[in-house]
């Protein structure tokens, strides 16, 4: 059974959160604090829609999603008053995970391709008002969109019969049963709308009313009781926590059965704390993956945070002074994520089209990165020159790995020189 998400909507409006696409009554005057509550609540995605009148709003929207993406841990879509590719790449450049095309202007056609062709179809989603749209255009957005995004309920068993593309439904229904049948739909991969999108959602309520009913909402599953591990005759294990991109040892903290079991409903880290006997919960630490050692005892959970506030025991534990976050193991990080694609490649994955496509292809988007470098260094954005560097260095990377050579060959030779 697939996993379904919650994605709340954000809706910016002259830098402010409003209730709904026609109805600009002000939310929230704070769109960060508003993504951070929805990522705090449990949400697994957010949907922001732009509806800026102009450009200055609309650069001002996209500052606004780059400060979300900076303090949230789940990933994001957005769109709204595109209009070029160069729309595009500001608003990946942000963090999204995809940009949303809105399939009801056709204009959107060819920029569709534009965009696929640049950054990857899985970089792209579609957005449709109606089943027309589909049925027509359904060649063109299987080739160049990884998701489908429909602004209203439709038919799902005729939308299942003709694309396996995974959807997301936005609707205005707070009914739960009609929420529960379109979760139930297996072509489903993501409930938004007024009903997650209300500030006060308990997301935790919602996905157990889910379970019950069979639909498997959270990918946080325990393949391990907690009666399975070695604990002290407490019941108290250790857990070591380790920042995932950068390997650095944070902190050695104890769980019980009760904070082990929070951490894995929730996805964030929850400690026994042995002091006050209670439970201590954080809120901006997200669990990438929890692994026990041979002897049961000790719990190791890779964690991704935006505010550090664990104990940082580097010395003492592993022996060596490392800053808050190294160059070369974020590199390396990357590089071994882009080797384990090449060994294990993927549908709709970009870095698995780049090997396939051959040499060729990487060296020609290598000399491409390499121009926009050149370009937005004229510029006076220091972000979109930040932004053309990280294409440039994953792109190299990519060549790295095709050629066989790694990070570690590279410093030896840069340090002989």
């Amino acid at each position: 059974m697939s996993y379904k998400r919650l994605i709340p909507c954000i809706f910016i409006y002259n830098g402010k959160a409003v209730k709904w696409f026609n109805d600009k009554e002000i939310l929230t005057e704070n769109v960060v604090e508003l993504a951070q509550r929805y990522s705090n609540q449990g949400a697994d995605e957010l949907l922001v829609f732009d509806l800026s009148d102009n450009d200055e709003e609309h650069t001002e929207s996209i500052e606004l999603i780059q400060k979300m993406n900076r303090v949230i841990p789940i990933p994001m879509i957005a769109g709204g008053n595109i209009k070029r590719l160069e729309d595009v790449k500001q608003i990946l450049y942000a963090g999204v995970k995809r940009v949303m095309l809105n399939f009801s202007k056709p204009d959107m056609f060819s920029l569709a391709q534009e965009a696929a062709n640049r950054f990857g179809k899985e970089k792209v989603a579609v957005s449709l008002n109606d089943f027309d749209a589909l049925f027509k255009q359904q060649q063109l957005i299987e080739q160049y969109s990884s998701e489908l995004i429909f602004m209203h309920r439709l038919d799902l068993d005729s939308v299942m019969n003709i694309t396996n593309i995974p959807c997301i439904i936005v609707t205005d229904t707070v009914r739960e049963e009609e929420l529960f049948n379109i979760l139930r739909c297996p072509g489903v991969k993501g409930l938004s709308g007024r009903f997650v999108s209300n500030v006060e959602m308990d997301f935790s309520q919602f996905k157990d009313k889910c379970a019950e009913r069979d639909i498997k909402i959270t990918s946080f599953e325990s393949l391990m009781d907690y009666s399975e591990f070695h604990t002290d005759v407490n019941g108290i294990l250790s857990v070591i926590t380790q920042d995932y991109k950068t390997g650095e040892i944070l902190s050695v903290r104890k769980m019980n059965r009760e904070a082990f079991e929070t951490t894995v409903k929730t996805g964030k880290m929850t400690y026994y704390n042995p002091d006050s006997c209670g439970m201590e919960s954080k809120s901006n630490q997200y669990v990438k993956s929890m692994t026990v050692n041979e002897s049961r005892d000790t719990l190791l959970a890779k964690i991704d945070f935006r505010e550090k506030t664990a104990t940082v025991f580097t010395q003492t534990l592993i022996g060596s002074d490392k800053s808050e976050k190294n160059p070369l193991q974020i590199f390396e990080y990357v590089y071994q994520t882009i080797l384990e694609r090449k060994q294990n490649p993927k549908e709709d994955s970009y870095t698995t089209y780049l090997f396939d496509k051959g040499i060729d292809k990487i060296l020609k988007k290598i000399g491409e990165e390499a121009t926009e470098i050149v370009i937005a260094a004229k510029n006076p954005s220091q972000d979109e020159l930040k932004g053309e560097f990280i294409d440039f260095l994953y792109h190299a990377m990519v060549l790295m790995v095709e050629k066989g050579v790694t990070w570690e060959e590279l410093t030896e030779e840069m340090a002989k020189r």
